[in-house]
């Protein structure tokens, strides 16, 4: 157990209440600076070595390097607010390039335009960029011929999709780009969870090409939707777990890693945490990890709600990142132009993507000697070659390189991130697990749960799980002490 302060703690000093916060994922340290700038005393238990969940910040050939999540949506305030609110504002960029490809159907093919997660509004970019055939074009157009199809309260978004524009649009569009956020199958997706604005339209209009260019015109006329989509962090995404780490630490909370929290007890007082030796009284705690370990934690306390989290399922993954001399890339690489490709999984082959780092972000192209590339493999379902040693998965992405973009070199270093049971599934009817969830812990006041598994996978969405969890604690405490005096600049950490 590493922590950054000795000695017990109580649950109270004075009449400041103490929040024990257990995990240490980008959503826990949300929810701790949240509590922290309410005056809540946080304590914050990660199991593992290190703070930052699945935003990791590494270093590879001497550059600094992303070695989990690399992106965060920008047109969301949360992510870019919480960048500013901890001193990385004026680190916060858009990708340098933002032009992708699909490699699919033998070649590497533009990502055409016009689509909402994949499905078409525009046909014109769509029929030039060749990713679908003909009779995949002809189906999308024979829409007009079908009557409405009935939702319900929920539908995957892979079958609504493939029932009204044909399954090429589902197999070689949406599937590559939802497997991009959740390593999942889009046939089993909720389309309510992962696509909300696209199962309003499919409700409330009979042709789904409608509903599309609906949202579209929505967007074009919102300022809110105005500039990049994605954005980056100079010197890589996992710099923001750091920074609001130590934020939180200037402001007086207690950040204790190689710390697995094994019992959460209900008390007269408060609640009572033990993680290894230590034993923690509280006032208040909030569950901000995976779904196994909530559940666990949780059988005692609310058994309604771990139940439904062991029905929680993941998909795993790898990242291969690796650094090139540029002289020895092709110029479909190094030119700049393009920052990766998708692939879908029914072309069959081993990697699910690539990003061509160097060009997508401007911090990463620097060096004129170097270029960094990283390539994913793995799935829900689809995880066979996971089993592979890392050389082997550094030799499949290389073969897959060369069939995509000609590439021959080999890195000059390369290294194998795992991610085992890395992203949650949200199947058709994973609102409804998360509703049912929240109303037995909502029984137990002063516990809440927050993270990837219940509002959005993405960075955004987790920090928006926080704070919604830390509000609920907030509420729970009663009114708000003042504040700690920080010892250290909260906006710099400094």
């Amino acid at each position: 157990m590493r922590t950054d302060r000795p000695g017990p703690s109580p649950r109270s000093t004075g009449s400041q209440r103490h929040a024990v916060v257990i995990g240490g994922g980008i959503a826990g340290l949300a929810a701790a600076h949240r509590l922290l700038a309410e005056g809540v005393r946080v304590t914050l238990l990660e199991a593992g070595p290190r703070l930052g969940g699945k935003l990791h910040a590494g270093e590879l050939a001497g550059a600094s390097v992303d070695l989990g999540a690399e992106s965060m949506l920008a047109r969301r305030p949360e992510a870019v607010a919480l960048a500013e609110a901890v001193g990385l504002g004026d680190a916060v960029q858009a990708p340098a390039t933002a032009t992708a490809h699909l490699w699919t159907r033998g070649a590497l093919r533009p990502m055409p335009r016009g689509h909402v997660m994949g499905v078409p509004g525009d046909l014109g970019p769509l029929a030039a960029s060749g990713v679908l055939s003909a009779d995949g074009l002809a189906r999308i157009e024979a829409e007009r011929t079908l009557p409405p199809t009935e939702i319900g309260d929920d539908v995957a978004v892979g079958a609504y999709v493939a029932a009204r524009l044909g399954r090429e649009v589902v197999d070689r569009l949406v599937e590559p780009l939802l497997g991009g956020v959740y390593a999942g199958d889009a046939y089993r997706i909720s389309m309510r969870a992962a696509v909300p604005q696209l199962f309003e339209v499919a409700r409330t209009h009979a042709l789904l090409g409608d509903g599309v260019r609906e949202l579209q015109r929505r967007a074009e006329a919102a300022p809110q939707q105005a500039g990049p989509v994605f954005a980056g962090i100079a010197g890589g995404i996992g710099r923001l777990p750091i920074a609001v780490a130590e934020a939180c630490r200037a402001a007086g909370a207690r950040l204790v890693t190689d710390a697995p929290a094994r019992e959460v007890v209900r008390t007269a007082g408060g609640w009572r945490v033990v993680a290894g030796t230590e034993v923690i009284e509280a006032d208040a705690v909030i569950l901000a990890t995976p779904a196994g370990a909530a559940a666990r934690l949780l059988d005692g306390l609310a058994p309604a709600a771990a139940m439904e989290l062991r029905g929680v399922e993941y998909a795993s993954m790898a990242l291969i990142t690796m650094a090139f001399r540029r002289s020895d890339l092709p110029a479909a690489v190094s030119d700049g132009g393009a920052s990766g490709f998708l692939v879908p999984p029914v072309d069959g082959r081993t990697i699910k993507a690539s990003t061509f780092s160097s060009n997508k972000w401007a911090w990463a192209g620097t060096d004129p000697d170097l270029f960094l590339l990283r390539t994913s493999v793995g799935r829900y379902a689809d995880e066979s070659d996971l089993q592979r040693e890392d050389g082997e998965l550094v030799d499949v992405s290389l073969a897959d390189l060369g069939g995509a973009v000609g590439l021959a070199a080999r890195p000059v270093a390369s290294t194998v991130t795992r991610w085992d049971g890395g992203l949650p599934q949200y199947p058709v009817g994973h609102l409804d697990r998360v509703a049912r969830i929240r109303t037995a812990v909502a029984a137990l006041p002063g516990l809440a749960v927050c993270g990837a598994v219940y509002d959005g996978v993405g960075i955004p969405a987790c920090i928006a799980s926080a704070g919604k969890a830390a509000d609920a604690v907030i509420a729970a405490l009663g009114a708000p002490t003042a504040p700690l005096a920080p010892t250290t600049d909260q906006r710099t950490g400094q």
